[in-house]
């Protein structure tokens, strides 16, 4: 702290100085615009000390001795588990270095979770002893990343239908049949349609991964079950599935109704809205979803069940990767894109939430999206949610 109090005291006698002997120039002389009177320091105007204390990077000065003298807030608040033994065995090297008089940086990645990745730089101190600086840039890596990911994904994801598109383009070309022209084009629109949703589910899920700070408001959970809904309804008629929400008693809607949680409206929407859409497409027709809300435990619980295909043990594990596909085959058939679970994935990691699945071949699936309620402990533990008896009368949609 000495080392850091005489740089501060040199910076800021200096200063006072100079000012002072500008004050002695004669009355009226003028003062060239390249050269401006300085402004002494006042008790309002922040001291070099309070400056460094405040800044978001950290800032470590070690002594001749290499002795730790000072650390500010943001160096101090770089702790953790892991994070802060790393980090000090990372200061201690740069500061041997930098009292060898060499300048050193380095880039220190910890995969966590979460993933966090830190930029050390130290150098020398002219008096003698060194300064370390701590910046954090994990959040610059995340959205890199993602930027990254974006590009990779679309484009390895639009290769096969604008593969298709080319080749079916040149069937066209000189064919006069009107029932070959019918089914190129059908299958062209197809192929069109199925790029279009690759790109919008690519979009939706840069953009809910980039938001790091999502917008929060009070949302109604019902509000949020019937717009996901709406968005599949036409759907679920040309597939001639019956979509039943908050279950088949007015106790569980009179609960939905009046329940009420903190988080982005949009984002809670497209997640159960994938929920659900999942659900009517790997099931058979005339088949039953159901989608029930309760609270347990401080936690908010929406339950997405169907009568499906299920899943196979094996890919539980993966089915939340993007562009995962259980089926290859049904999923070109029900046109999905593999990035839905994804998307509810990261919904459910940005509202410090879980998604939980349970499922047997055969006879359906269970998805459980657990969101913290207003007011309740973000850091409590999760635990999983039994599966829910199915209803069997429709309920209020």
């Amino acid at each position: 702290m000495q080392t850091f109090l005489v740089v501060a005291g040199i910076v800021v006698a200096f200063g006072l100085g100079w000012a002072v002997g500008r004050g002695g120039r004669p009355p009226g002389q003028p003062v060239a615009p390249s050269n401006p009177v300085p402004v002494a320091p006042t008790s309002a105007t922040p001291s070099f000390a309070e400056v460094v204390e405040e800044h978001p990077s950290g800032v470590v000065v070690a002594g001749r001795d290499g002795v730790i003298t000072y650390r500010n807030a943001a160096a101090q608040a770089m702790s953790g588990t892991h994070v802060r033994v790393l980090l000090d065995e990372a200061v201690d090297r740069h500061v041997a270095a930098a009292l060898s008089g060499s300048r050193s940086d380095e880039v220190l990645e910890m995969f966590g979770p979460p993933k966090v990745v830190f930029v050390v730089e130290a150098r020398p101190m002219p008096e003698g002893g060194a300064v370390v600086f701590i910046e954090d840039i994990s959040e610059q890596r995340r959205i890199d990343q993602v930027r990254t990911d974006f590009v990779a994904n679309i484009s390895h994801e639009l290769k096969t239908p604008i593969g298709a598109l080319s080749v079916l383009a040149e069937t066209l070309e000189g064919e006069t049949d009107p029932d070959t022209i019918e089914r190129v084009v059908r299958r062209m629109m197809g192929e069109a349609e199925r790029a279009s949703r690759t790109i919008d589910d690519l979009t939706e899920l840069s953009r809910i991964e980039l938001s790091g700070e999502h917008e929060v408001e009070e949302v109604r959970v019902a509000e949020v079950v019937r717009g996901a809904v709406a968005r599949v309804t036409e759907l679920a008629a040309q597939r001639d599935i019956c979509i039943s929400t908050f279950g088949s008693t007015d106790g569980e809607l009179t609960q939905a109704e009046s329940l009420v949680i903190e988080g982005d409206r949009r984002q809670l929407v497209s997640a159960v809205g994938n929920l659900v859409e999942n659900a009517v497409k790997y099931s058979g027709s005339g088949g039953l979803v159901q989608v029930h809300v309760r609270e347990h435990g401080g936690w908010l619980e929406i339950a997405v069940i169907d009568q499906g295909v299920g899943i196979p043990q094996r890919d539980l594990d993966r089915i939340f990767e993007r562009f995962y596909r259980v089926d290859r085959a049904r999923s070109r058939d029900t046109g999905g894109t593999g990035l839905g679970l994804s998307i509810v994935r990261h919904v459910a990691t940005n509202h410090r939430g879980e998604i939980d699945v349970t499922s047997n071949e055969g006879e359906g699936s269970t998805f459980v999206l657990r969101l913290p309620m207003r007011g309740k402990n973000l850091a409590g533990p999760v635990t999983n949610i039994d599966r829910p008896s199915p209803v069997t009368i429709e309920g209020v949609a």
